[in-house]
């Protein structure tokens, strides 16, 4: 996959673009999990400074996107292993079977509609999508946005942001996502979508369980 690079970084926000720069290629895979992070041959490329580089990289660092260790410098984070993979779908359901519950009671009428229209977003592959890339990003967008308004939903801003911080890891492994079951994850998307939508706690809670827990067990034969 082709490097994301910015065709003019903007001065007044250049940390920003060069964080975003990199948390995209290490997201799409274009730095791989494992590799050496080159300081100079980025700073080269992107024609900057190695400051706002390593600044970059110390917010990557936050983030879980990136390791640094000594006399090595920096490294992309590896794959999470099935026991890490597994523990992290532990968190998400205490996280989201309660953010479902709390968007059911809480949300907006705007916010339930919104909800309910990117659960209802159909993503049509394109023709000459090879592979189907551009259609997996799609999806995988769609995915993350459909969970983080929900998160929003709960009115719980510490909760969103420890999802935020969770999905982070799950993006890593998007490539290894069973697209196959994409029309699955649809319909669970539609039940929890419709709970939430009819101010429904318990049925929200429940289609978000059900929902994960079966996104875990598809999930995990990409370790088999």
């Amino acid at each position: 996959m082709a490097s994301t690079k910015p065709s003019r970084l903007r001065r007044s926000t250049l940390g920003d673009d060069i964080y975003d720069v990199l948390r995209a290629r290490i997201l799409e895979h274009s730095m791989q999990p494992g590799d050496r992070v080159n300081i100079d041959a980025l700073a080269r490329e992107l024609e900057v400074s190695q400051t706002p580089i390593r600044e970059a990289l110390a917010r990557l660092e936050s983030d879980g996107l990136v390791r640094k260790r000594p006399l090595v410098g920096y490294t992309v984070s590896p794959l999470l292993t099935r026991a890490e993979f597994t523990r992290m779908f532990e968190m998400r359901l205490l996280l989201e079977c309660a953010a479902a519950r709390w968007a059911a009671e809480r949300a907006t009428s705007g916010q339930r509609a919104a909800i309910s229209a990117e659960a209802a977003t159909s993503i049509a592959q394109e023709p000459d999508d090879a592979g189907g890339w551009r259609w997996h990003a799609a999806f995988t967008t769609h995915d993350a946005r459909f969970h983080d308004l929900i998160a929003e939903a709960s009115g719980n801003p510490l909760l969103r942001d420890g999802l935020e911080r969770l999905h982070v890891h799950l993006h890593l492994h998007r490539r290894y996502f069973p697209y196959a079951h994409a029309g699955t994850t649809i319909e669970e998307h539609h039940r929890v979508a419709e709970a939430i939508e009819a101010g429904d706690p318990d049925a929200a809670e429940a289609a978000m369980r059900r929902h994960l827990t079966e996104a875990c067990e598809r999930q995990l034969t990409a370790f088999d």
